[in-house]
């Protein structure tokens, strides 16, 4: 089992720049593919982007491509979102997740609020 706590989220004028972490608890931090979906107001959560156990292979929404580039460190036990080029489309609770050897997003964080003004 894992937990998650997100933090970095604040308010953006469109254009700018957040940079978004994850830091997991417990030692099997490199065993889980890591991932950060998103939900904004009367909306269903999205996914947003995801990365491989040993930080490989990206995956991302189409509509963060080449905006948002997701890291980890799994030294440090800590997954990144690293958004550039904000929009006021982006504005959202954002949320890490841990997907499990079943493929599943089994662990989920409390969420950070990031909201961009236009």
């Amino acid at each position: 089992q894992v937990q998650l706590v997100e933090s970095g989220g604040g308010l953006v004028q469109a254009g700018g720049s957040l940079r978004l972490s994850c830091a997991a608890s417990g030692r099997t931090f490199n065993t889980y593919g890591m991932g950060w979906f998103r939900q904004a107001p009367g909306k269903e959560r999205e996914f947003v982007a995801a990365v491989r156990r040993d930080g490989g292979n990206a995956d991302y929404a189409n509509s963060v491509k080449e905006r948002f580039i997701i890291s980890r460190d799994n030294a440090g036990n800590t997954v990144y979102l690293q958004m550039n080029s904000l929009k006021p489309d982006d504005t959202a609770v954002y949320y890490c997740a841990a997907r499990n050897g079943f493929y599943q997003w089994a662990y989920w964080g409390q969420g950070t609020q990031v909201t961009v003004s236009s």
